[in-house]
């Protein structure tokens, strides 16, 4: 093996470590579209739902003094013959729905 190539192979590989390392440190974040599904399913577990909406853009949000980037969105549903909506924020991070508020 001559030297051309070993110092080739260690180039790559520390390209390599650094750009694994880069993408391992990157916070991930939960889809708007997998926020609104969480969102949903845990709508249904009380009844069928008849429509949903969520904001695409995630936005700050502060609850007891922890700041958050949330999602926004809401959900239909009926109860018997009335329809209710409410507004659901969800963590853009985790998708976990971290308030609920009905809308009148």
């Amino acid at each position: 093996m001559n030297w051309k190539s070993f110092m080739l192979g260690v180039g790559v590989g520390l390209a390599s470590g650094y750009a694994a390392r880069e993408l391992l440190s990157q916070k991930t974040s939960v889809s708007p579209e997998k926020a609104l599904a969480n969102a949903k399913d845990a709508f249904k577990q009380e009844g069928p739902i008849s429509g949903s909406w969520i904001h695409m853009k995630a936005e700050p949000y502060e609850k007891g003094h922890l700041k958050y980037q949330v999602y926004k969105g809401g959900i239909s549903r009926f109860s018997g013959e009335e329809a209710e909506q409410y507004e659901f924020i969800a963590d853009a991070e985790t998708g976990t729905i971290l308030d609920v508020f009905p809308l009148h």
